[in-house]
């Protein structure tokens, strides 16, 4: 079997930085994979399973948007909701020329507490008594306790001529607060992880 993997997907030219705070959790490549032998698709499929149709729109747009090839397709476009045996639709897939895939999905929200430490400001020299001296007096805010919520998104990549998972990856954010710039920073993540490993290319990277 000759292994591809998708080489340009998940590129997009935003700064992680720039973004929420996410860390990649973990990973797995299928070993025969690497640098030499990953191969690009010819079309690939890209399906987000978020959290409503909205967010799976926006999240297969940007990663289409991302591909310099142009040979991506958003899932929201092809797939038909009357289409559910996964023979007829791997059928479909390969007739089209469809043959990677795509999946990025939200598997967990975890919820847990944290105390943010409250700030106290001194102030100094001041009129009291009938003279300017030095006193000390603080004020600010006192602490408290938040919920936070850690959302975790997996990314996989397929061969759809075999089935066969050939790369995954889970990346967390806590509280994210603004949809777009969490997606790009999510996409940015797997993008510098996948780069890192060597299965994609500079060069693919959308200015």
């Amino acid at each position: 079997m000759k292994n591809k993997l998708f080489l340009s997907a998940l590129l997009i030219s935003f700064l992680v930085s720039c973004g929420p705070s996410v860390t990649i959790t973990k990973t797995w490549t299928d070993p025969s994979l690497n640098g030499a032998t990953a191969k690009p698709f010819s079309k690939v499929l890209v399906i987000a399973q978020l959290k409503d149709d909205s967010t799976r729109r926006i999240a297969e747009d940007k990663i289409v948007a991302s591909s310099t090839r142009g040979n991506f397709i958003q899932s929201y476009n092809y797939l038909k909701p009357s289409e559910q045996e996964e023979k007829l639709v791997i059928a479909n897939l390969l007739n089209d020329g469809i043959d990677g895939i795509i999946l990025m999905r939200l598997t967990d929200v975890e919820k847990s507490t944290s105390y943010v430490q409250g700030t106290t400001y001194y102030g100094g020299w001041g009129y009291r008594g009938g003279y300017y001296g030095g006193y000390g007096y603080g004020y600010g805010s006192p602490g408290y306790y938040q919920e936070d919520k850690t959302y975790y998104v997996e990314t996989n990549l397929y061969d759809v001529k075999t089935n066969k998972l050939l790369w995954t990856g889970t990346v967390s954010t806590v509280n994210p607060s603004k949809l777009d710039t969490t997606l790009d920073a999510i996409i940015a993540a797997v993008r510098n992880e996948l780069n890192n490993k060597g299965l994609i290319k500079k060069e693919d990277v959308k200015k």
